[in-house]
């Protein structure tokens, strides 16, 4: 990454201010390829553990590395030049203590130049935050369903449903708050809880099937381009059916490669039409 890409990037400062505005636009990245479509249009990129699932094909984001995650990142951010990256920390990298955290999150830094790192927990993860931020390691916290504690709650659940549950996540934002995150993910709750949470914090409130009412909105880019299969969170609208095309694709391809139609003469070097 240059000089010039930090400077032009979506900085921390400008997410921040962000609050209040409803507007900040996230979408997931795993590739350099998908990330040059997307950067010109998304305030942040999240490189997110959930490419266990959708690049790897495994049954939950549990699997995932710390490796794993340098190696997308870094991928990423040579993919894009404005936006805001912001890399996960993977199941076990960060749970055991605050200078784990701090080790995985310095080598995600380094390794990959990407802004931030995003973690999940609540007040547990507190203390983690804030030895993250004060020394330096900008942190974007994940609350209400945390994909990496899907074991402990039973599967993929709406949470806050019930108000004690919408308690404690209001009181979750609050102390993550307090410890130094700069912006919130909350994901697949009650929509009165993404709401209550946005009006009660300072810092950006990004919503994944939380609230309109959230300070921006973020979603796993295959989902939205209709790519994840049969399976569709119901806070995920399918902006096109890329999956379909590809398919389509596919079979035109592999119909002209078997009749003989591909590759014409122009596909070809060392004759008269190259």
């Amino acid at each position: 990454m240059s000089v010039q890409q930090a400077i032009t990037r979506k900085t921390i400062s400008a997410i921040r201010q962000s609050k209040g505005r409803g507007n900040i636009v996230a979408l997931t990245a795993y590739t350099t390829p998908m990330a040059r479509h997307l950067d010109a249009h998304a305030d942040l990129l999240l490189v997110g553990d959930s490419l266990g699932m959708v690049v790897y094909g495994l049954p939950s984001t549990l699997a995932v590395t710390l490796d794993m995650m340098i190696a997308h990142g870094a991928a990423v951010v040579r993919g894009s030049t404005q936006a805001c990256v912001v890399v996960d920390l993977p199941f076990g990298s960060y749970q055991a203590s605050p200078q784990q955290a701090f080790a995985a999150a310095a080598r995600v830094l380094a390794e990959t130049g990407a802004q931030a790192v995003k973690l999940e927990g609540g007040i547990e993860m507190a203390e983690t935050v804030q030895f993250l931020t004060v020394r330096g390691v900008p942190v974007i916290s994940h609350i209400g369903l945390m994909p990496q504690q899907f074991n402990a709650v039973g599967g993929y659940k709406a949470q806050g449903m019930q108000a004690d549950a919408g308690e404690r996540i209001l009181n979750d934002a609050k102390a993550l708050e307090q410890a130094g995150a700069f912006a919130l993910v909350v994901e697949c709750t009650a929509e009165a809880v993404g709401r209550r949470v946005t009006e009660a914090l300072s810092i950006p409130v990004i919503g994944i099937g939380a609230s309109p009412a959230c300070d921006g909105q973020i979603l796993v880019t295959e989902d939205m381009l209709g790519m994840s299969g049969t399976r569709v969170p119901r806070f995920v609208k399918q902006y096109l059916q890329m999956g379909t095309m590809i398919e389509q694709a596919a079979a035109s391809y592999a119909q002209e490669v078997r009749s003989g139609a591909f590759p014409a003469i122009e596909h070809c070097f060392g004759t008269k039409s190259s």
